[in-house]
């Protein structure tokens, strides 16, 4: 497989289809576009989301504070002890058997009256009751009351809380005595709600509960539309039965759709249900009113479910709205806040609409372009061939290109009387400095010293009459440790302890010489044919290579702080890179072993600068716990060791790792045999090319090197280093 850093067929076609360009820019442009629109319609979502919580948060604290003051009130009541005395000779004067006459005619009950009704007229009340434990109506300001048993669910609250010692806000209920409508006409079914205290006895038990009687709509219904938000936003309060405990906003607009009758109030008298249709415009819903789901907010709470939700959901009247929701445990009921959804995505919409219409600007803008570029690309197709014909570089021809990087473009090249497929890298006109020239001439002199077999080999450089400077190096066809990885997945610890010698081999020459590569990994590792000889390796990129005996030289590749792969970095490369020696390039290598065994890398993180830090501070996960194969504990014992973080912990030297990896008891179990049948089983025809019964030019057995300039560039970083 060739290893340019852009295949050469798509530089091709790059260069031979200029139109392409135009439409790359389009769908770059709108990808942008379309990555900003989502951004700034999240946080606007977020924003949104904040004023639902914020206004359901304070209904609720407005709601808790008036709830508290009435709760207060009721004890502050039962307490008083003229009213206690007055409940408790009630009490004592009613005989089970008594019928509702009976209590209506004791004198007790009017002295019980005469205590509460100044309090009643001053707080506002519209009437109490008193109830005995038996859960009957013992007095109350309305005789129809008076010997009624309550409900079920009513005494079993009660018993829960009041006859526990509890005050209590009773949720809503329709009356079941004639009280004033807000019309001041007198009408069973008119809501109600009471704040409830424990009445205690002179031995300290409960005796009995005080009701006092409030008008919902008074201030229950008031202290809900506080903070209403817009136009169409409303906070309202819904009981387990999912029924409307408060006012709704839009009475005539129920009224006109057919969900409230004329003359009522909205209170206890609207199921919150989503009929599936908005009713507003006319839809007829397909459900009865009791076939249909609760909505969203009510089902979620009565579910146990406090939440919001920004993207919307029907409401009551089937309008799409927004909203946010909980559920008040302790008093039996839950609260919603809603806003249309056509008011709260207004901003929205807007940008959307922007979005959309820029998409189209730059569509017409692309297509006109494009028209023109098809024009200039057929008249330039034979300009272009003609050029190529005519690019030399000294003895060599430039054929196809092959990749480029932030400062170098390599090409596949042939010598003038060789006829050897080459690679030639040179730097880009445009982009040539002093600083540039100096780091490139420095990279050829510096690879040039090398001439180890598992190094790449650089053949010749010089410059063109016209300055450009130039190298050519053997031109490689194989595959990197990175998509031998990606394709076939973990490697055998013997083919893993096959490679590491090699680059192991290839680096002591470079430490011998003083020299530290710096940017060992993966990538960088090239595996080839030679002579016969199958899983060759070859190490690529000596482009960020420093001479650690030359400190001027060392500045050269420093100017950005921290420069190497993250992912195969040491920890003294992340903290302090003008001290990295030999031993870096070890724990690389560590790393890369690491990789080729489990599939993995060493660490992983949501940005460059949480994998350095890794780095520096975390210990790596031992090899038997991340690999899905089987490692031998010598060969894991022996990786951890190049991965300490502390240099000394790690081998002296490339030939002492060498020489471990050797005295594995796994180091011979992968052979010339193993791997001639791996390529022909995965690379029959690049084996088959590479193989001396095709080509006796070992020379030629080579294929793709760009030496990987072009990769350094591509897959490096350079950031600061961290403190």
């Amino acid at each position: 497989m060739n290893q340019p850093s852009l295949p050469g067929t798509v530089a091709s076609v790059w260069r031979r289809h200029l139109w392409l360009r135009p439409l790359l820019t389009l769908l770059v442009l709108a990808a942008v576009g379309w990555v900003m629109r989502a951004r700034v319609e999240a946080t606007l979502k977020t924003s949104l989301q904040s004023v639902l919580l914020t206004t359901l948060q304070t209904e609720h604290e407005a709601l808790q504070l008036w709830l508290r003051t009435e709760r207060n009130q009721a004890e502050s009541l039962a307490a008083d002890l003229q009213v206690a005395a007055a409940i408790r000779s009630l009490l004592a004067s009613v005989v089970p058997q008594a019928k509702p006459s009976d209590l209506l005619n004791l004198s007790q009950a009017a002295d019980l009256r005469r205590e509460i009704d100044p309090v009643l007229a001053a707080h506002h009340y519209s009437g109490f009751v008193v109830i005995d434990r038996a859960g009957r109506v013992a007095a109350s300001d309305h005789e129809e009351l008076v010997g009624r048993m309550l409900v079920a669910d009513q005494l079993t609250l009660l018993r829960e809380r009041i006859f526990a010692g509890r005050p209590a806000i009773l949720p809503p209920v329709k009356s079941q005595v004639p009280l004033p409508d807000r019309h001041g006409v007198k009408r069973t079914g008119v809501p109600a709600m009471f704040t409830v205290s424990p009445v205690f006895g002179e031995s300290g038990e409960v005796i009995a509960a005080l009701g006092l009687r409030i008008q919902p709509e008074v201030e229950f219904t008031r202290i809900l539309a506080i903070a209403r938000i817009g136009v169409t936003g409303e906070t309202y309060a819904f009981g387990r039965d999912g029924m409307l405990l408060s006012n709704s906003r839009f009475d005539e607009q129920l009224r006109g759709l057919g969900l409230l009758p004329e003359g009522e109030d909205s209170t206890l008298s609207v199921s919150l249900r989503d009929p599936g249709v908005n009713l507003t415009t006319g839809e007829r819903p397909e459900r009865t009113r009791s076939e249909q789901p609760l909505t969203w907010p009510v089902a979620e709470a009565l579910a146990g479910r406090d939440g919001v939700n920004t993207d919307g959901y029907r409401d009551y009247r089937g309008v799409p709205v927004v909203g946010a929701w909980m559920w008040l445990s302790d008093d039996g009921f839950g609260l919603a806040t809603e806003l249309d959804i056509s008011e709260s995505h207004q901003t929205i919409n807007t940008i959307n609409y922007a979005f959309w219409s820029l998409f189209a600007l730059l569509g017409i803008v692309a297509l006109t372009m494009l028209a023109s570029m098809m024009r200039a690309d057929r008249l330039a197709a034979q300009a272009r061939q003609a050029a190529i014909e005519l690019r030399r570089l000294g003895q060599y021809t430039l054929e196809e290109k092959l990749g480029e990087g932030g400062m170098g473009v390599v090409y596949r090249a042939r010598h003038a009387m060789l006829h050897r497929p080459t690679a030639v890298k040179f730097l880009d006109v445009k982009r040539t400095s002093e600083k540039a020239i100096a780091r490139f001439e420095r990279e050829v002199q510096l690879t040039a010293r090398l001439n180890h077999p598992n190094t790449i080999a650089i053949y010749d450089y010089g410059r063109t009459p016209e300055g450009v400077f130039y190298y050519a190096m053997e031109y490689l066809e194989g595959m990197t440790l990175q998509d031998l990885v990606e394709r076939y997945g973990p490697v055998p610890e013997g083919r893993v302890i096959h490679i590491l010698k090699q680059v192991c081999g290839s680096l002591a020459e470079a430490h011998d010489a003083g020299l530290i590569h710096r940017d060992v990994k993966p990538a960088n590792i090239l595996l080839n044919a030679r002579g016969g000889l199958y899983d060759f390796v070859k190490l690529l990129d000596f482009g960020l290579v420093k001479a650690s005996e030359d400190s001027s030289e060392a500045r050269v590749t420093r100017a950005g702080g921290v420069v190497g792969t993250p992912l195969y970095m040491s920890p003294e490369a992340c903290t302090s890179p003008e001290q990295v020696d030999a031993r870096s390039d070890l724990y690389a290598a560590g790393a890369v072993g690491y990789f080729l065994l489990s599939g993995t890398p060493l660490f992983c993180g949501d940005n460059i600068l949480e994998i350095l830090r890794h780095q520096v501070e975390t210990p790596p996960e031992p090899l038997s716990e991340r690999s899905r194969q089987k490692v031998s504990s010598e060969m894991e014992e022996l990786l951890m060791r190049c991965l300490k973080k502390a240099p000394s912990e790690r081998p002296a030297s490339a030939e002492e790792l060498i020489k471990l990896l050797s005295r594995l008891s796994t180091a011979d179990t992968w052979t010339d045999s193993d791997a001639r049948e791996w390529w022909k089983l995965h690379q029959p025809e690049l084996a088959r090319r590479l193989s001396p019964e095709v080509t006796n030019d070992s020379a030629f057995a080579v294929t793709v090197a760009v030496d990987a300039v072009t990769s350094s560039d591509s897959h490096s970083v350079s950031v600061n280093p961290i403190p």
